[in-house]
């Protein structure tokens, strides 16, 4: 387990981001930062290509998707936003973390399953007060169970096994 012990409060959005697309280049194909698009909140969002086959050490239905990471560091909270999401366009399917002021009822991090631009899930998931880059290492151990956990009808994401949330 790799510990960071930076201060958080120095933390600089551009430096981050460029952490996350470092660590991510360990690991994943053609990552890439960009910056984060009107819709969406924060500033930056590291991108890295994935091959779902071999990361997910099997078979699976689609051949390529991609893993989006972005944190907005000054919220008026006392912790940072951040949005931790694996995407497969062929199945229109995201299902990620996202530590925001959305969905306050859940707590102050939800899982989140969509349908293309449709959300079609929230589940409460684990409030991780820790350094951002942490956040990010310990999001990439549990995102192959939460990937695997998205529960699909007729071709569709519907869901996630509730016990795969908890057991994050």
């Amino acid at each position: 387990m790799v510990v960071f012990l930076a201060n958080r409060a120095n933390l600089q959005n551009k430096r981050l981001h460029d952490r996350i697309q470092n660590r991510l280049s360990g690991e994943f194909e053609n990552v890439r930062q960009r910056r984060a698009e009107p819709r969406e909140a924060g500033p930056y969002r590291a991108v890295a290509e994935v091959n779902p086959r071999q990361f997910l050490d099997g078979e699976y239905p689609v051949a390529t998707a991609r893993v989006e990471i972005g944190f907005q560091l000054q919220t008026g909270e006392p912790h940072e936003y951040y949005w931790f999401n694996w995407i497969e366009p062929d199945r229109s399917l995201l299902v990620g973390w996202h530590q925001d002021d959305t969905h306050d009822d859940l707590g102050p991090v939800h899982l989140q399953v969509n349908d293309g631009a449709t959300s079609v899930a929230h589940e409460p998931a684990e409030f991780i007060d820790s350094h951002p880059l942490d956040i990010v290492e310990r999001r990439l151990n549990s995102l192959r169970d939460v990937v695997l956990a998205v529960e699909w009808e007729h071709g569709r994401p519907v869901g996630v096994d509730s016990i795969a949330t908890v057991s994050e």
